[in-house]
């Protein structure tokens, strides 16, 4: 078996995403720190010899081994859209507020590159002062941060799902910017909505599908139709919610990845911690992009780039509104200042710039919400009830929003046997 060329550690690990990108693209695990129970047994399940740490607060830096690479996503919850600004939080959060240690560790051991992932939300989390200390906490510590929104499913899985990513490259600007950017520009992603609507599945055949789904959720394994974004299935018999091994699949996990042999796979706790742990891990696909791109990095020769070349390197760069800040001068203490940031940037040495890449890469990679459906009849738990369908579709009339057709035709019809 060929030796790994490169290390990598992962913190806030999850089910180990971030882990298995880098893996598929040549790299090492070396060590795992995770502190929720569930998630641990997944890891422990795929890693059992590789060393672990479950509370970061509580870590002591001289037990971290040497790696070329850290990677993690702090806790979103305190940051993410989906819990309404009333209740954002934001670094201030004890979740989210996680960054600072990690940056703490960051700062003694200096890894040569460090990877951070974490929902869109965090641009504007805290009136955009959120993702501006970030950024900041990075520079003064010596890292080249190039940053970039994309979506998973222009990286091989059919599931619109958006998150930021920073690629923090110790001293080198030139490095950072390739790892998240293509001297050819992403691909386009117009008229990208209507993949929600448009049925993948052949007409008269079931399942029933769009081309892509919707974002998945940290959710429960329980339904009581108060949700209508999320993604059914629309069966002959009925409609469902997707699966935990679904869920697996629209991650680009291996089947039942998240199933450690102590748990029941029908058990309805399990499908509860199953669906959280999945919702909330990162796109295994996207990670394999980055990985290879920070490999190719690793391995070539040193390269220069000052920031006006980055507007030459980038095309989007070149032909979009673009935005420019001297981070230093910058006080992200100040609640009554906001700031808005560009969906893809560069910062170093105090300053930044940024403008709108499209969130694919180059060359996109196709996929259909329909191949990855289980084909077969799944466990009646997962059907929807009469009274679910009914507030699945109160909720889309009063919000005035659009189904895929099938869906629509199969609720109503699920609907009307409450009246039977």
């Amino acid at each position: 078996m060929t030796k790994a060329k490169y290390k990598v550690n992962s913190f806030f690990a999850g089910i180990g995403g971030f882990d298995l990108g880098f893996e598929n693209q040549g790299f090492q695990t070396e060590y795992l720190c995770e502190i929720n129970p569930f998630c641990n047994e997944v890891l422990s399940f795929h890693w059992p010899n590789v060393k672990k740490g479950t509370d970061i607060c509580a870590i002591d830096e001289s037990s971290i081994p040497v790696a070329d690479v850290w990677c993690g996503g702090f806790p979103c919850q305190d940051v993410s859209v989906a819990r309404g600004a009333s209740q954002r939080l934001g670094l201030d959060g004890t979740r989210s507020g996680l960054f600072f240690r990690y940056a703490e560790l960051i700062e003694k051991k200096r890894p040569k590159v460090v990877v951070i992932e974490n929902v869109e939300g965090l641009f504007n989390s805290n009136g955009g002062r959120d993702f501006g200390v970030i950024l900041q906490r990075m520079t003064q510590l010596g890292y080249a941060v190039a940053w970039r929104l994309v979506n998973s499913r222009y990286f091989g899985v059919p599931q619109s799902r958006s998150r930021v990513y920073l690629c923090c490259w110790q001293k080198d600007l030139a490095r950072a910017t390739h790892v998240m950017f293509d001297s050819v520009g992403a691909h386009s992603t117009s008229n990208a909505r209507k993949d929600f609507v448009t049925e993948a599945s052949k007409p008269n055949e079931y399942p029933k599908v769009p081309k892509v789904a919707y974002c998945l959720a940290a959710t429960s394994g329980r339904h009581t139709g108060t949700d209508w974004s999320r993604t059914y299935i629309v069966c002959d018999d009925g409609v469902r919610r997707m699966t935990p091994l679904e869920y697996e699949r629209l991650q680009g996990f291996p089947d039942y990845w998240t199933l450690p042999s102590k748990y029941d796979v029908d058990d309805d706790n399990t499908d509860t911690l199953r669906y959280t742990a999945i919702g909330n891990a990162v796109s295994v696909p996207v990670v394999e992009w980055i990985a290879k791109r920070i490999s190719k990095q690793l391995s070539s020769k040193t390269d220069t780039m000052e920031q006006k070349d980055v507007l030459q390197y980038v095309p989007e760069f070149k032909k979009s509104k673009w935005y420019s800040g001297n981070l230093a001068d910058i006080d992200f203490s100040n609640s009554e200042t906001t700031y808005k940031w560009p969906r893809a940037g560069i910062a170093w040495e105090g300053s930044y710039v940024g403008g709108n890449v499209p969130p694919s890469p180059a060359e996109k990679i196709p996929s259909s919400l329909l191949d990855i459906v289980e084909k077969k009849h799944v466990n009646r738990k997962y059907y929807l009830t009469p009274n679910a369908a009914e507030g699945i579709l109160r909720r889309v009339d009063n919000q005035g929003r659009q189904l895929f057709a099938p869906l629509r035709i199969a609720l109503e019809k699920e609907k009307a046997k409450k009246d039977n």
